[in-house]
């Protein structure tokens, strides 16, 4: 039986932002809300080793992976390789513009063919138990009237799929950066608001410039929840307060510097495995963001983590310079 995921606030799938360290640390501001991995392409899996790819921490629960690939074939054969390590979620990813992922034919090129993505995720869908979605766009290049972005729901719905994480921009193939997708592009929430009215039996989740849990709250008017991206790498701990808001806990939420000091265990694990310092440090520059001497907290952890042989030894001076700055003020 497939099993049910809440999904009010989710967690953005970030190339090369959103790894096993990113996923654990994020556990430690919110125990429920969703997290993604990022995106892994079929081929990784496939010819790149999955354990490599794939390997993640139990505390991560739930967590999604998102996999970028065309081919039913062999995203069935990935699909059941990821359920088999414990993934509560299989995503596809059809909303990613950039060049190399065009040149494989997958990502938001994918919007041009809805046939061959519900062939895709109808594919995955016999040989796993756990959900199968699709993170799109709401258009590309010239089909991005509402029209098509109906029929291609319509076509992948039919398929079986349930849960369509809407990111609430159009993509231009050729002639914007990725990162200028992420950008450029008009936010049209409108659109996704109105997938979800045209299709009120599937799960909707929106997508793109969600900056606080107020807005968060504003798009569930019209949606079943919302998913959060770059503020949540950035400014991971305004998500501090989403289990008790979002998901009816009643926590004592944690300071910065205690979700610090508890990293710092795992952080100690991974060093015994030979882990490098820096890989882990660098998803949590941002825990002190636009707090007093903040600033001087990532320079600290950007300077020393890098260095040969550095170890917690790295994250007590900078705890201990913020929390010599605090009491100062204090």
């Amino acid at each position: 039986m497939e099993k049910a995921l809440d999904r009010k606030i989710c967690i953005a799938p970030m190339l090369d932002w959103t790894d096993r360290h990113q996923r654990r640390f994020m556990r430690l501001i919110t125990k429920h809300a969703v997290l993604y991995t990022e995106m892994i392409t079929t081929g990784a899996i496939i010819h790149g080793g999955a354990e490599r790819h794939l390997k993640f921490n139990q505390e991560e629960h739930p967590v999604a992976v998102q996999l970028g690939g065309s081919d039913p074939k062999d995203l069935a054969h990935c699909a059941k390789i990821c359920e088999d390590f414990g993934y509560d979620e299989i995503n596809l990813n059809v909303g990613c513009p950039s060049d190399r992922v065009q040149n494989g034919r997958f990502g938001a090129c994918l919007m041009a063919e809805p046939e061959l993505v519900a062939e895709c995720m109808s594919a995955m869908a016999n040989v796993v138990d756990v959900p199968v979605t699709v993170k799109s766009r709401i258009g590309i290049d010239e089909l991005d009237s509402y029209e098509h972005l109906h029929h291609f729901i319509n076509t992948v719905q039919s398929a079986g799929v349930k849960t369509f994480i809407i990111h609430a921009r159009k993509a231009w193939l050729s002639g914007l950066s990725p990162k200028q997708n992420r950008e450029i592009p008009p936010l049209r929430y409108d659109i996704a608001y109105q997938v979800k009215k045209d299709f009120p039996e599937l799960e909707i989740i929106v997508n793109g410039g969600v900056n606080t849990l107020d807005q968060a709250e504003d798009h569930m008017k019209h949606a079943d929840g919302v998913m959060i991206g770059r503020e949540a790498y950035h400014n991971p701990y305004f998500l501090a307060e989403v289990d008790n808001r979002f998901y009816g806990k009643d926590y004592d939420i944690p300071s910065r510097i205690e979700i610090a000091r508890e990293y710092m265990v795992y952080i100690q694990s991974q060093l015994d495995q030979d882990v490098y310092l820096g890989h882990m440090t660098r998803h949590i520059l941002g825990l002190f963001f636009a707090q007093p001497k903040g600033k001087l907290w990532r320079r600290y952890l950007s300077e020393n983590a890098y260095q040969k042989g550095a170890g917690l030894e790295v994250l007590e001076g900078a705890l201990a310079i913020y929390e010599e700055d605090i009491n100062t003020v204090s």
